[in-house]
């Protein structure tokens, strides 16, 4: 079995030292969550990431896969230009997974060496303690029902149990946007109530995904999230698997909800025995 890590992880640019400065700190418990995550794939071995990132690039109905052969993350319009920093792609992983994905879902192929924001934050951190990881980046489809996020994110899960290597999967998202006056997209009390909500949820297990996947998409909207379509590919990925969550940290200082948290997996023989 392939699959050996699965963690969502926000994805605020804060969260780099250079670019944080004086506010790096107030996100303690969310760069330990970050450390916890790095820990757990260095001891499962993990060669290639897969970051489920939601400002990729976009398209309405298809899923796009980064397969360029090598990746940097991009942070200039954050103020910061790091030192070169070479990330290898995993072209054959992602041929294998359009190759049977394909005509079941639109799968599309790019080739882009600059990471966005949304898996070059979580690269660039979890890449200082895994030098010779490679990544795989995939943007969900724009204008597809959360259902048919985790449809795809199952089909996933069946590629991925079949290759050889360890694999982890990182949903790359935050939550509400919209959580205090200073937040970037202007305070809404759905922001609490759609993170407080999803928490709950995330907190129950696999008994859950069916609530998670009929949440209210006005809710989730009138909070800001950019979150829910990660989530519900991983849910799918999860799908049939007796997976145990841990909420690692969640913080607002800044206005967004920070949500970092893992999903236990059984051993690789259950879930072999699943597959």
């Amino acid at each position: 079995m392939a699959l050996v890590t699965v963690a969502l992880l926000p994805h605020s640019p804060l969260l780099i030292p250079e670019i944080g400065r004086a506010n790096y700190d107030f996100l303690a418990q969310t760069v330990a969550a970050y450390e916890q995550v790095a820990t757990a794939l260095i001891q499962n071995e993990v060669e290639t990431i897969i970051i489920v990132s939601p400002h990729g690039q976009q398209s309405d109905s298809e899923f796009i896969i980064n397969v360029a052969p090598e990746m940097s993350p991009d942070f200039r319009d954050f103020g910061f230009i790091p030192s070169p920093t070479t990330i290898t792609g995993d072209a054959i992983l992602a041929d294998q997974i359009k190759n049977a994905l394909r005509p079941d879902f639109s799968v599309s192929l790019v080739s882009r060496p600059e990471l966005d924001y949304g898996s070059g934050v979580p690269l660039h951190l979890l890449k200082k303690r895994l030098p010779q990881i490679k990544a795989l980046i995939i943007s969900p489809a724009e204008n597809l029902s959360l259902s048919e996020q985790a449809s795809f994110g199952s089909r996933l899960g069946g590629v991925i149990s079949q290759r050889s290597k360890k694999i982890a999967l990182i949903a790359s998202g935050d939550l509400s946007h919209r959580l205090k006056k200073k937040s970037p997209g202007g305070y809404s009390p759905k922001g609490a109530k759609f993170d407080n909500r999803l928490i709950e949820l995330l907190s129950a297990g696999p008994a859950s995904q069916e609530s998670i996947l009929s949440l209210d998409l006005r809710l989730a909207k009138d909070a800001g999230e950019c979150g829910l379509k990660p989530i519900a590919v991983t849910l799918g990925l999860l799908d049939g698997i007796d997976w145990k969550p841990e909420i690692l940290a969640y913080q607002t200082d800044f206005g967004i909800g920070y949500l970092s948290a893992m999903f236990h997996l059984p051993s690789p023989s259950k879930i072999e025995e699943i597959s």
